[in-house]
């Protein structure tokens, strides 16, 4: 059997950053957190060598402007898609939208499933619908009056369709309506998307690594994300700067509890609010969620990452990882077991 794995290198977005802009800059020369959610060569060829564990053919390719051409040449029999992009709502639908065009199965959500988790916004407001709690937020666009009078604070501002903490630094936790304008602004104009602010929570952090498909949804041990370790007069906040930054394998961060310390009805309360998420998105075979917590200690949903990172160092504290060995599973065994829900889903 034939596997195909699909990715964005950082080099690969760093190409694409070029193409799209016809700017010739180099990556020093571009904002820092711009490809965060580029692989690196050791993520890559983790995830090759874990698939060719199980006794696979694999082949790898950079999910660029060639990629179509590529898929429908080799015609795999299945694709392992970890594709980001860089540009717009629906970079992380792009190989998706291609396997579907050609008839070739792939792992993970299907296209409008990743769009809608790309997008902050639409996410919520499906959540909201479904009466799965999500903290209140609104949404700005270039050339927007501003109109906060009203908003609760304190409160965190995002781009709307980024992940990795892309966008999402010590200083955007905001006090005060002045606060929020500057950075609103700001934001819109670096990252040329809209602008979401959402209330920040009082409460404790969680990610929810789950996998699975109906009526087989797993839900792996919780996560705890534990702020205490971050240097004084950091926010509590999974920023940029805690990811990437302050938290590196010579020096990591005790930023991660896993399993999460919690009472029987809290676990029990987040694994709920988590499924039920998990189910209104239609996700396949993997999602990370993540999970905050209100003053009254009910869980709120603050995101789902259907393409969860996945770094295969245990000392860069990636949690999908993290909950999966934390659940007895190397991370040759979680790849494949990813491979094992596609194929089930497939019947191949």
């Amino acid at each position: 059997m034939k596997i195909v794995v699909t990715y964005s290198s950082k080099d690969g977005l760093l190409r694409e950053y070029q193409k799209r802009s016809k700017l010739n800059l180099s990556a020093e020369e571009i904002p820092a957190d711009f490809f965060a959610e580029g692989d690196s060569a050791e993520t890559i060829e983790a995830v090759i060598s874990a698939i060719r564990s199980g006794g696979y053919e694999v082949i790898g390719i950079e999910g660029d402007d060639s990629a179509p051409q590529k898929l429908e040449l080799l015609q795999p029999d299945l694709v392992f898609n970890m594709v980001e992009g860089l540009f717009g709502d629906f970079r992380e639908s792009y190989i998706p939208m291609v396997c579907e065009r050609l008839g070739i199965p792939y792992t993970g959500s299907d296209p409008l499933t990743l769009a809608l988790c790309l997008n902050k916004a639409r996410t919520k407001e499906i959540l909201s619908y479904y009466s799965i709690p999500t903290p209140p937020f609104r949404v700005f666009y270039a050339h927007q009056k501003i109109e906060l009078r009203d908003f609760e604070f304190p409160a965190i501002i995002k781009p709307i369709a980024e992940g990795s903490s892309k966008g999402v630094f010590n200083d955007s936790v905001v006090e005060t309506i002045d606060q929020a304008r500057s950075k609103i602004i700001e934001c819109l104009e670096k990252y040329q998307q809209p602008v979401i602010i959402e209330k920040f929570l009082a409460g404790d952090e969680f990610t929810v690594a789950m996998w699975g498909n109906e009526p087989e949804i797993e839900v792996l041990p919780i996560v705890a994300i534990k702020y205490d370790d971050l240097p004084p007069g950091a926010r509590p906040i999974y920023s940029y700067e805690a990811k990437w930054i302050w938290d590196i394998p010579e020096k990591p961060l005790e930023i991660f509890q896993c399993p999460a310390n919690l009472t029987l009805l809290q676990r029990r309360n987040i694994e709920a609010v988590a499924r039920d998420a998990y189910r209104v998105m239609n996700i396949k075979d993997w999602c990370r969620i993540d999970i905050r917590m209100d003053s009254q200690g009910v869980p709120h949903v603050l995101e789902l990452n259907p393409l969860p990172g996945i770094l295969p160092n245990p000392e860069e504290n990636s949690c999908f990882p993290k909950a999966a060995r934390t659940k007895g599973y190397s991370y040759e065994a979680m790849i494949l077991k990813v491979i094992e829900f596609a194929r089930k889903r497939y019947q191949i």
